[in-house]
């Protein structure tokens, strides 16, 4: 039973994890966008 905890916990910390990368991700995607929007308005 012990084993089972530890995989859910392990699984769970690896979904954390994941969400926190993808989180990173997505503001350098926003940030991205927005120096595209400034650079098209400049146009």
């Amino acid at each position: 039973m012990t084993y089972l905890l530890m995989a859910y916990s392990v699984t769970w910390a690896l979904i954390a994890i994941y969400m926190v990368v993808l989180g990173g991700k997505q503001k350098k995607l926003e940030q991205e966008i927005r120096q595209l929007e400034e650079w098209k308005a400049e146009l």
